[in-house]
């Protein structure tokens, strides 16, 4: 889980997704630690067996929203004994490569709640 939390305009984007996807020197948090994952995934011996999934949601005016699936516009998050916290409901889909979770995470993007406040306008 990766968790970003801070007022409107305090850098949370730039610190986890990087200036420039497209650029391996720019990634942020998020980027690097999906391909670190993947590296570990591939280093590990033939006997490991690894599931690997990815959910986006984000926390906006006190509402969770799933951004993969904008139908979940009201989620609840609760803790589980074996699960831990969790969004119920929320999507959740199944990647085998660092290029197909960050291709989640462009649409993602692209779904969230962009609106200006009075701490990012100019």
């Amino acid at each position: 889980t990766i968790f970003a939390y801070g007022q409107s305009g305090s850098g949370k984007t730039h610190t986890m997704q990087g200036p420039d996807l497209a650029r391996l020197s720019d990634h942020g948090i998020g980027p690097r630690s999906v391909y670190e994952l993947f590296r570990l995934i591939e280093e590990a011996p033939e006997s490991c067996r690894f599931t690997v999934r990815i959910s986006c949601v984000e926390i906006y005016m006190e509402r969770v929203r799933d951004l993969l699936d904008l139908r979940g516009n009201n989620l609840s998050i609760r803790q589980d004994p074996t699960k831990g916290v969790f969004v119920s409901g929320a999507r959740e889909e199944y990647v085998a490569s660092p290029e197909e979770m960050l291709s989640l995470v462009a649409q993602s993007a692209a779904n969230r709640a962009v609106s200006a406040t009075g701490l990012n306008t100019d």
